[in-house]
């Protein structure tokens, strides 16, 4: 299969590139500036609008990843950002399918659990409606799913992903960085829900949902993994992978002052999604790291390949 990735320059696009290639398919990847000697065929667009690039996605699958790192302050330009870092690419592929011959065999359009904002202990799975907000997260996020539609594709999965747990990622570098550093505490109350997987298990839904066997897949598919679990359990097991003792807990009001220094958001670490991949696992989905300890586990006895 020829697949055409947008965004496909980031963490996990490069990942995705290298396995759908080992997986023996075609990749292109649409970028704002190729750079020489990429491994993968690069084919340059703006990310807005329709251009030469249009002709790659005739007998492709596409799927599109493209928009700027949520880790960022959540000041009303920065949300502007988010959005459109998501919307405009998102349109401009749905465009360009408008022109084809063929609508594309297999669409699948990222999307993010944060969509259902703050949910607290609520179960969510894929029939629960996206929350109110917050604006940086299920407002970018439900502009972002809103911008799919009318693509020309004979069938479109969006993939409300939770955390991917993966070796040289800003996510589990930045945890693990502090439970190495002794801040490997609960997180504010330490009872916000995670919803996370493993980057293999990652991979093998995407591509699941490429495959003929994904044809019932079409519409939301939470992408995460079985087990969600509490903040603290995710710090403790954080601590246990890099032989850490127990840390201090790092209290709500020094996360919101930390956040300030270190330009993130606050919420990224103060709120959580209790989510599940219900549709997954009624098609028999089989998650080979079900279990965070030995995710972790695994994860970190990895070398780091070179070149990501």
């Amino acid at each position: 299969m020829k697949i055409v990735i947008a965004g496909g320059s980031g963490a996990l696009g490069r990942r995705l590139c290298e396995d759908l290639e080992a997986n023996g398919h075609e990749v292109v990847v649409l970028t704002r500036r190729a750079r020489p000697g990429a491994r993968f065929r690069q084919v340059e667009w703006d990310g807005r609008t329709v251009g030469p690039w249009a002709s790659e996605l005739e007998g492709s699958a596409v799927i599109n990843l493209a928009g700027e790192l949520v880790d960022r302050r959540p000041t009303a330009a920065n949300v502007d950002l988010l959005t459109r870092s998501r919307v405009e690419p998102t349109r401009a592929l749905v465009q360009a399918s408008a022109s084809l011959s063929e609508p594309v065999p297999v669409w699948l359009q990222a999307s993010t659990l944060a969509i259902y904002g703050d949910a607290g202990e609520q179960v969510l799975d894929e029939s629960a409606p996206p929350a109110d907000g917050p604006p940086q997260m299920a407002g970018v996020a439900t502009a972002w799913e809103a911008a799919v539609e009318g693509a020309n594709a004979v069938r479109l999965s969006t993939l409300r992903t939770g955390i991917v747990l993966d070796t040289d990622t800003p996510a589990l570098d930045r945890l693990l960085g502090l439970a190495r550093w002794g801040l490997g505490g609960r997180v504010g109350p330490g009872t916000q829900w995670i919803s996370w997987l493993h980057i293999e298990d990652w991979l093998r839904v995407v591509r699941l949902l490429l495959g003929p066997e994904g044809a019932g897949l079409s519409g939301i598919v939470h992408v995460t993994g079985p087990q969600p679990v509490r903040n603290a359990e995710l710090m403790a097991a954080l601590r246990r992978s890099v032989r850490r003792p127990a840390s201090p807990p790092t209290p709500s009001p020094l996360v919101r002052v930390g956040a300030v220094l270190l330009r993130t958001d606050p919420a990224l670490a103060l709120t959580g999604r209790r989510a599940v991949p219900a549709r997954l696992l009624e098609a028999g989905f089989e998650f080979r790291h079900p279990d965070l300890d030995a995710a972790l586990a695994d994860l970190v006895s990895r070398p780091v390949a070179a070149g990501r």
